[in-house]
């Protein structure tokens, strides 16, 4: 059997083919990302998954594809802890861009992102994948991600710039306290998830001027630090995948025109057409 595996900072999910190439199980864990869960979580957390349990043995090959596999330690990382689990596997882990790319590519090069609970963005012809910018995390980048949305409704909200309406609903929905928020922001394993968790609010009323706004303004910022320095930004199409520039899309498409730049497909989650790239290309 193989696995494959799409591991976010929120969630990971999991595609079990057995050996004639077909599907035999999907399901779900919390996301792997090394630079936020510690490595004592990654084998307790696999094993509260049944379904994986069950088939541990039987795994032969795992492709995992996680967010922070950027950096040949967290692969490590990554290869040291799933091998603890599934001991008959062979394992290769590669950065999440390279996920998106496969999943994102429709025969012609393009300009793939990344845009969930972190962001990121690359150049794919096909064959070989451009990695022009550097990742930052939620401190210093991610722009446009469900965290960096997150930090900016959380933000508005305690000093006072949310518009009335939106600031009473979200005091009455949450009662978000300072003490938490900043708990919760410096204190927790996973800070970026925790930020990202607040757009569900967004999302819900994302009709409303102001955070058209917002959502705009971010939009323009990912374009702005993600895409627009490779040159050919305005030349390729730009594929999405991730479940912000789902649940946004029209935001997002209004942010690139405004850009002068083409935004093709959006896919919500890129699993199913990770999946069938391995199986056409890989296995």
């Amino acid at each position: 059997m193989v696995a494959i595996v799409d591991s976010g900072s929120t969630k990971s999910d999991w595609v079990i083919l057995d050996e004639f190439k077909n599907v035999f199980l999907k399901t779900e864990t919390i996301g792997f990302n090394p630079n936020f869960i510690s490595k004592e979580l990654i084998v307790p957390e696999i094993e509260k998954n049944n379904s994986l349990v069950s088939v541990k043995n039987s795994i032969t090959k795992i492709f995992f594809y996680g967010s922070g596999c950027g950096v040949r330690q967290n692969c490590q990382t990554i290869e040291e802890e799933v091998g603890k689990v599934f001991i008959n596997a062979k394992i290769t882990v590669k950065e999440d861009l390279m996920a998106a790319a496969y999943a994102a590519y429709r025969g012609k090069p393009t300009i793939v992102c990344i845009l969930g609970t972190g962001s990121n963005s690359c150049y794919f012809n096909g064959e070989n994948l451009k990695i022009k910018l550097p990742s930052l995390g939620y401190l210093m980048g991610d722009e446009g991600s469900g965290s960096a949305i997150g930090k900016q409704l959380v933000r508005r909200f305690f000093m006072q710039k949310l518009p009335q309406d939106l600031h009473l609903e979200f005091k009455e929905i949450y009662g978000l306290t300072i003490d938490e928020a900043l708990k919760n922001m410096y204190h927790t394993t996973r800070p970026n998830a925790y930020l990202a968790n607040f757009n569900k609010f967004v999302v819900e009323r994302k009709e409303h001027p102001y955070f058209q706004q917002m959502v705009l303004e971010e939009m323009k910022n990912f374009f702005d630090y993600q895409v627009l320095p490779y040159e050919e930004a305005k030349e390729a199409e730009i594929n999405f995948i991730g479940s912000i520039a789902y649940y946004y899309e029209n935001i997002l498409r209004s942010a690139a025109s405004e850009l002068n730049l083409n935004v093709g497909h959006i896919v919500q989650k890129p699993i199913e057409s990770l999946v069938d790239y391995h199986i056409k290309y890989i296995l």
